[in-house]
């Protein structure tokens, strides 16, 4: 990306009532976002606004130049380097700020969430459960905040570790942590969606969550009480078609109701590291290595290729309707091969297309 496009990409994330959804619309309509904030005015005028205002140009230039001068960059969502997670999902964070070791966003991750008031035991747990799933090759992500996060985090500094907050990737947020945020900093990966030097709000707390579940391959909730941040994040993974794991817990302790109500919904009850690589074995291709880039397949190795993989294809599928890149991207095949076998299975009436590019059995 030059550099005057990635000044437009943040000057477009930045503005006003832009979301996610409406970023990707606009960029999929005018091609580019230099191309795209020439239009918003107008279509601003359109629709009845009458104090549109653009963030200045020199804004993003100085957000990109003092990221830069704290050994951070911004990854637009059009970028090679962008996580697979988040780009999966539907309508990405159209940038991210990062600092640390941007290799790290690169392999396949678990997110461990949970009580800031948690008991020793479950800090003992998360310790415990953090490491041996570094050790298997994963990447741990949390919120960095006090409790579980923090000693998922603490746990996983040898091995990797993805810190989402919810204000600037220069805010350390609670302040206690400020030793951990170095160390993550200096060994892992600090992440955000906000423009540096923003601080927390209550409102941007969602949305890192949205972030935690969608880097991961499946989110853990060690410690949640009901109504708790944790929960939130479990609901967007299973939105966003990522496992859901919980550790159960006393029911005279109401820390644990929310992790024990969401055993009894159907999420994985998680007692060792075993637990959930069990789960996620079969959907990580080839072990915790990164899939090849695909390649573009003659017609004829294209049903080679279909063939190989239709098995499991029909294994993935379900009643449930399931996202067609996210399939793509959980078998670690080739695009084409995979949405080969899904038109055949569809010409001969055996799944459906659901709404929201999805697919299910008929």
């Amino acid at each position: 990306m030059q550099d005057n496009e990635r000044r437009a990409w943040l000057r477009l994330a930045r503005t006003e009532n832009v979301g996610p959804v409406t970023f990707r619309n606009l960029i999929a309509r005018f091609g580019s976002a230099a191309a795209t904030l020439e239009e918003l005015p107008r279509l601003a005028a359109r629709g009845g606004g009458k104090n549109f205002v653009l963030p200045d140009a020199s804004e993003a230039a100085r957000e990109l130049e003092a990221l830069a001068k704290l050994g951070g960059r911004i990854i637009a969502s059009c970028e090679a380097d962008y996580p697979r997670g988040l780009a999966a999902l539907e309508a990405p964070p159209p940038a991210i700020s990062i600092l640390g070791h941007p290799h790290l966003l690169q392999k396949e991750m678990i997110a461990i969430v949970g009580a800031r008031n948690a008991s020793a035991l479950a800090r003992k747990f998360a310790d415990t459960l953090s490491r041996d799933l570094g050790f298997a090759g994963l990447v741990v992500v949390s919120g960095m905040a006090r409790g579980i996060d923090a000693a998922a985090h603490e746990a996983a500094l040898a091995v990797g570790t993805v810190a989402v907050v919810a204000g600037g990737v220069d805010v350390i947020y609670p302040p206690e942590n400020e030793k951990l945020y170095g160390a993550i900093k200096n060994q892992g990966v600090v992440l955000s969606e906000m423009r540096l030097g923003e601080a927390p709000q209550a409102r941007h707390f969602p949305r890192r969550n949205r972030i935690i579940s969608g880097l991961a391959r499946g989110v853990v909730v060690v410690e949640a009480a009901e109504k708790s941040g944790s929960l939130i994040t479990a609901q967007y993974a299973l939105d966003q078609g990522r496992e859901v794991f919980a550790v159960p817990g006393s029911p005279l302790d109401p820390r644990a109701k929310g992790a024990n109500r969401l055993i009894r919904e159907g999420a994985t009850l998680t007692e060792s590291a075993e637990d959930i690589l069990s789960v996620l074995s079969p959907i990580l291709v080839g072990g915790f290595r990164e899939p090849e880039a695909p390649s573009p397949l003659s017609t004829a190795a294209m049903e080679v290729e279909a063939d190989r993989i239709r098995a499991a294809v029909e294994e993935a599928l379900g009643p449930a309707p399931v996202d067609i890149d996210e399939l793509i991207r959980q078998l670690g095949a080739p695009a084409a091969a995979v949405l080969t076998v899904i038109l055949e299975l569809e010409l001969a009436g055996r799944c459906a297309r659901q709404p929201g590019n999805k697919v299910s059995w008929k």
